[in-house]
């Protein structure tokens, strides 16, 4: 071969390379960021990456130790982490804690900035708003919700919102308020809280003072248990999951008051099922086609297809392969979802079927103590 036909040669083989993406041949690696309940082998938050063309994910490394951190939220700028800190007691008063890292973009190491109280003990929920401004919380323990405002340095400066829930409703689990998630709308203008102890999701106007007033309440069955929640991607619809009896609800939603309306309520579980129940998490495919939600107990999770006018159809339960699955976590791609099984310290990954959203397992699986929460980079 001669030098001329050679560099001829390596001239095409670097066109066709180049007109290839990378990443849809090898995938692309997404990381993650993994809340836990610490003792036993978990000591905080920990990281792995996902491979969006395999479905493998890496052994989770360490990031960052502190009690607790049961759920997450990443700043819009990918460069901040918040966490709670689901405790009792924290500098020596009752409540809980919000703690700030950063985010080292290379390696996702954490670095903590500093730590708030929450006023409320044990939080065990919490978001971002869209500009990366405040963190707004949900204690359960206490029974209330908060906000926080956001230095321009990721920490957390001041409360600007704080809401006491009162009332309680059926069953032992409910003589109290328990604030149990907190979510916001696509305009940034509404928070919704879902409170377990009162059978209500309740509408908050958000402001641009992180601001939090009663706007309206939507009622759950008695004993229902409002636990988590999530918008559609259109922002008509919502689904709030019910722990206590199992269910979870389609609502019609009117994003210019804040209220909601039923549209109707399904089972999560099968039809001959008679154990324990206790329903954890519920998510809804990027596409809004397809609809997921957790179940304790049964160890599985429900997957529903989504129709044009935002009711909901079950389509399968599957096994999570594992114990308690807590919250689980489609990753920004629609491929694959994970579900976190917290009394048997394993995450597993299950495939999404882009025409019918059905779960098969990929066989990927890794360790971790007592996962709770997973949350993506954006």
């Amino acid at each position: 071969m001669n030098s001329r036909f050679r560099y001829r040669l390596v001239l095409f083989v670097f066109a066709i390379a180049m007109s290839f993406n990378a990443n849809d041949v090898f995938g692309e690696e997404l990381r993650f960021f993994i809340g836990t309940y610490t003792g036993g082998s978990s000591k905080g938050i920990y990281s792995a990456t996902l491979d969006t063309e395999t479905g493998k994910i890496t052994e989770p490394t360490l990031v960052a130790e502190t009690r607790n951190p049961s759920f997450l939220a990443i700043h819009p700028s990918n460069q901040f982490l918040y966490a709670v800190g689901e405790v009792s007691e924290f500098e020596g008063k009752k409540s809980g804690a919000v703690a700030a890292f950063s985010i080292d973009a290379k390696s996702g190491a954490l670095a903590l900035l500093n730590k708030k109280a929450s006023k409320g003990g044990t939080p065990c929920h919490l978001v971002l708003d869209q500009k990366g401004k405040f963190v707004l919380f949900a204690n359960y323990g206490g029974g209330n919700i908060g906000a926080m405002s956001i230095g321009d340095d990721g920490k957390l400066v001041a409360a600007t919102g704080f809401v006491q829930h009162v009332g309680s409703s059926l069953t032992d689990r409910q003589k109290g308020p328990h604030a149990h998630s907190i979510n916001l709308d696509a305009n940034n203008k509404f928070a919704v809280a879902a409170d377990l102890g009162l059978d209500k999701l309740i509408s908050y106007e958000f402001t641009d003072k992180g601001e939090l007033k009663s706007v309206s309440e939507h009622s759950e069955k008695p004993g229902a248990g409002p636990r988590h929640f999530t918008f559609h991607p259109n922002g008509k619809y919502g689904y709030l999951l019910n722990e206590l009896n199992a269910t979870v609800s389609a609502l019609d939603y009117d994003s210019t008051s804040g209220r909601f309306s039923p549209l109707h309520t399904l089972s999560t579980l099968p039809e001959d099922y008679s154990g324990r129940k206790g329903c954890a998490e519920v998510r809804i495919h990027p596409t809004g086609k397809f609809l997921y939600c957790s179940n304790r107990g049964h160890d599985s999770i429900a997957v529903y297809r989504v129709d044009e006018n935002g009711h909901l159809s079950m389509t399968e339960v599957v096994k999570t392969g594992g114990k308690e699955p807590r919250n689980f976590c489609i990753d920004p791609t629609g491929k694959f979802l994970l579900a976190e099984n917290q009394n048997s310290d394993t995450i597993v990954v299950f495939e999404i079927d882009a025409k019918t959203g059905k779960l098969t397992p990929t066989g990927q699986k890794v360790n971790v103590g007592k996962p709770v929460c997973i949350r993506f980079m954006n």
